[in-house]
């Protein structure tokens, strides 16, 4: 394994390369230096016949396992945003080429996606070919909450949700347990807490190659996860069908429902402008490629951090504001800009899907 200082833990053993997010003061969220580690070491592995699959997982401060992923450090981007720093542009191109690597890995890919699962989590487990989750999984996408919208292909895994379940969990930022991210299509088998370091442990042992014996490896270890019990799932494929997101909170807000008024409630607490943009990414991504998805995301991303089309420097950004209010002050009470969901207009949206970009020059343009 490499020196226990390092954020990014990786080795091999057996036939299997063992990845270990090793940051857990900051349940493992995601930096530059880690993004870096990860591909250099998938792209070794890759290419390398003797390791025949790669299983990942996260480390907490009492040990192994219990967290996964919190996502992408979002710290360091609130300070990129109020100093000018443009290193997030390159933070962001190479996730989301990270992302796209796991999506087409040529070999099994394992993610242990034990406790929070949020965001840059998300991105470099939902590509996995074997995607396990625990009774302690917490799994989410909520982006609009600090300004943002859900990235590292969140477009793609969330437009292919059930129904309307996407739009659902991109605008609220709902954290959904094992059962629910199964039966959501967002991971593949239950395991329990206390079989981890065993299960782990038996990949060493196996031939991963063998397609077989990871499948007994799977059966071997994997829990029934309880009936999937949303009541409001058809609520969920009502109200979050309709066209717009004005629509939405209109319709929750007329239903004096519990489960109505508090989505309602929920999204008065977002960003308005970026629901708007977020419905529309779930929207365009239905039609996309998990490639085309992650270059719209990175022409978005690029427009969150640098919003001329709204006249607003780095500082005045929905992500600045959202950033602070949440993590930095905490105060709770971020100023949106602007405040209504009823006061963005397309013209506040729509040039967040344009790239600024060539095609021949597009930071992606590379992935197929």
């Amino acid at each position: 394994m490499s020196d226990l200082l390092n954020d990014v833990l990786c080795g091999v053993r057996g036939q299997v390369g063992f990845i270990t997010l090793n940051r857990p003061q900051a349940l493992n969220a995601l930096t530059l230096s880690m993004v870096r580690d990860l591909t250099t070491c998938l792209l070794a592995w890759r290419e390398d016949d003797r390791v025949r699959a790669v299983a990942i997982r996260g480390s907490n401060k009492a040990g192994l396992f219990g967290a996964f992923c919190a996502g992408g450090d979002i710290r360091f981007f609130h300070q990129a945003l109020v100093s000018g720093d443009p290193s997030p542009e390159d933070f962001f191109t190479e996730e989301y080429t990270l992302n796209h690597l796991i999506y087409s890995y040529p070999k099994p890919f394992i993610a242990f996606m034990d406790g929070v699962v949020m965001g840059g989590g998300m991105g470099i487990s939902q590509g996995a070919s074997h995607r396990l989750v625990t009774s302690r999984t917490k799994m989410a996408m909520p982006e609009t909450a600090i300004g943002l919208f859900p990235d590292v292909g969140g477009g793609y895994f969330l437009s292919h949700c059930p129904g309307y379940c996407g739009e659902w969990l991109a605008l609220t930022g709902t954290t959904v347990g094992a059962t629910e991210a199964i039966e959501l299509g967002l991971a593949d088998h239950c395991l329990d807490v206390a079989d981890l370091p065993q299960a782990w442990d038996a990949l060493a042992a196996l031939d991963p190659h063998d397609s077989l014996q990871l499948a007994n490896w799977v059966a071997a270890f994997k829990i029934a996860s309880n009936a999937f019990d949303i009541r409001a799932r058809d609520q969920i494929y009502y109200y979050f069908s309709l066209g717009s997101v004005r629509a939405i909170v209109q319709a929750l807000e007329a239903d004096v429902s519990d489960w109505a008024q508090q989505s309602a409630a929920q999204l008065r607490q977002r960003s308005p402008l970026m629901l708007h943009v977020a419905f529309e990414q779930i929207r365009r991504a239905r039609h996309l490629t998990v490639a085309q998805d992650l270059r719209m995301e990175r022409d978005m991303m690029r427009h969150c951090f640098f919003p001329a089309h709204l006249n607003r420097s780095g500082r005045q950004t929905e992500a600045a504001e959202g950033i602070r209010a949440l993590v930095i002050d905490k105060d709770n009470a971020p100023r949106w800009q602007p405040a209504r969901i009823e006061d963005v207009t397309p013209d506040m949206v729509q040039p967040f899907f344009s790239s600024p970009w060539p095609t021949h020059s597009h930071p992606l343009r590379a992935l197929t």
